[in-house]
């Protein structure tokens, strides 16, 4: 597997935002998104085996977030299986255009329907425990009419303009007052400057 890195931190978005969690960021994606938050091009090949030895160093974590990258590409569902032996809750965080493994414990669906090719893929009828939105300002909210969550969380992209952004945050707060089934999301990790 291709391993950007691994590391104990706060989630900082969505449902699970505040919890300790170990995270796994995988390297390689199928999409080209430009916000996008990972280096593809560093990474360290690992085993599973490899990657259940990292994630043990942190004891007394009971959480393990695979990220990436887009972790359904490396993923093995047996990996899971170990973690669950010991008692970790597993959750994936993903653009929803592969399947997740089946015994994954919490599930975030990120589409990009802006920068891929797979809107076939995203034509069929998607569950989540979470559904995230990243607004951009040029969203086409119908496209999600057809994914089922449990949750729904638009959160603002972060441009690198501030102007932009805080455009962008007045949208967000304006689409959730008028849509109540959607909240916002934070990326909090940034505002605390936590990895």
């Amino acid at each position: 597997m291709r391993i950007n890195e691994i590391f104990y931190s706060i989630q900082g978005e969505g449902r699970n935002t505040g919890r300790a969690a170990v995270f796994v960021r995988f390297s390689g994606c199928n999409l080209k998104c430009p916000f996008c938050d990972t280096k593809h091009e560093e990474h360290t090949d690992m085993t599973p085996e490899e990657v259940f030895a990292e994630i043990r160093k942190y004891p007394q974590a009971d959480l393990v977030i695979f990220t990436g990258g887009e972790p359904t590409l490396q993923l093995p569902e047996y990996l899971v299986d170990e973690l669950h032996a010991f008692d970790y809750e597993v959750a994936i965080e993903t653009n929803g255009t592969k399947p997740v493994p089946n015994n994954v414990d919490f599930v975030t669906v990120s589409p990009k329907f802006e920068f891929t090719d797979h809107a076939d893929i995203y034509s069929q009828n998607l569950f989540a425990d979470e559904l995230k939105v990243v607004w951009t300002g040029e969203n086409d909210m119908s496209k999600y009419d057809h994914f089922e969550a449990r949750y729904y969380y638009l959160q603002p992209c972060d441009t690198g303009n501030a102007e932009k952004n805080a455009q962008i945050v007045r949208e967000v707060v304006e689409y959730c007052k008028a849509h109540p089934k959607w909240r916002i999301s934070l990326q909090t990790q940034k505002i605390l400057n936590v990895r």
